[in-house]
């Protein structure tokens, strides 16, 4: 290879990390380890490079932490590893914890403001993110919306679920419907742990298992994997949405999604055609569907009084 040739493979070298180092943020230097990489050039001389260094980072983990104001017993090896691994797994999984972030900003300020109304602790907020991501789902077994209700538990606690209407996807009422489950569930169990636990496997089971296992805390208690996991999944997400910068994610004000200013339409009476219906509103078929999951087919069906409230767009 040619001298020059060397020099010219060198320079673009420096200039490629060069341009590295000057598009990062000037106070974010100190926070990042490099390594030292020596080049020995055909004249003698040694260049000296510094890398980034790319290895995975260990996070610093609370001594303490607590769900709902009842204490973890992170001293309990075995409990502490169940937690740690929820925060590896989902701290890494960076794209999903961004986009939860970010989509965040638009729905938990609803659920807080609920969960306040029915006094229920707001730690609760996080049981809404581990079961949808706060996302309109549909699990394997037909639970469905945020808080993941299957047909039969949402008409027990009174919302609507029907082929023009299922309020499983209306945010605020299927708030109120998980507030309903979690105060039953409290009444029944005493411990709020316990509770979200039991959001995930049901009272019942919940309860055989205590009973089974003659034991009462749910630390105590070998579980399914799922339910093993679970309170933890949620306690991970209270740990990194509360200490975002500590897991590297360092969102702005203006990173984070909004909801639409809306105004509300109440509806009496039969909508045969719900796009026809939107256009009379100076909206759109598309901005409707959006704004109002909970309506199912193109059409509303209303009950003899009953009534509806439709978002649209300002």
């Amino acid at each position: 290879m040619q001298k020059f040739h060397v020099y010219i493979i060198y320079g673009l070298l420096v200039l490629l990390f060069g341009l590295f180092f000057l598009y990062q943020p000037q106070n974010k230097q100190a926070d990042i380890n490099y390594d030292e990489v020596l080049i020995e050039q055909e004249d003698g001389e040694n260049l000296r490079m510094m890398i980034p260094d790319s290895r995975a980072k260990l996070f610093a983990l609370p001594e303490k932490i607590d769900f709902a104001g009842e204490n973890v017993p992170l001293e309990i090896e075995e409990v502490r590893e169940r937690y740690e691994r929820e925060i590896y797994v989902n701290a890494y999984w960076q794209s999903n914890m961004i986009l939860l972030m970010k989509r965040s900003a638009k729905y938990l300020p609803t659920i807080e403001r609920i969960l306040k109304e029915h006094n229920i602790p707001e730690d609760f907020k996080y049981l809404a993110i581990a079961e949808s991501g706060l996302l309109h789902v549909t699990s394997s077994a037909g639970a469905k919306g945020f808080w993941q209700f299957m047909p039969a538990t949402a008409k027990e606690y009174d919302l609507e679920v029907s082929n023009d209407v299922d309020e499983r996807y209306h945010l605020e009422k299927s708030t109120h419907a998980a507030c309903r489950y979690i105060k039953a569930a409290y009444a029944r169990f005493g411990s709020w742990t316990s509770v979200a636990a039991s959001y995930n496997m049901g009272m019942g089971g919940l309860s055989r298992r205590k009973i089974d296992q003659r034991q009462s805390n749910y630390y105590d208690l070998l579980l399914n994997d799922e339910t093993s996991r679970y309170v933890f999944r949620v306690l991970a997400f209270k740990e990194i949405f509360e200490n975002p910068e500590k897991f590297g994610f360092n969102l702005k004000a203006e990173d984070f999604y909004k909801l639409p200013l809306t105004r509300e339409v109440k509806v009496d009476q039969n909508i045969n055609d719900l796009a026809e219906w939107a256009i009379q509103h100076n909206s759109s078929y598309k901005d409707l569907k959006i704004l109002n999951p909970w309506l199912r087919s193109g059409k509303l069906k209303t009950a003899r009084g009953k009534d509806y409230l439709i978002q649209l767009p300002v």
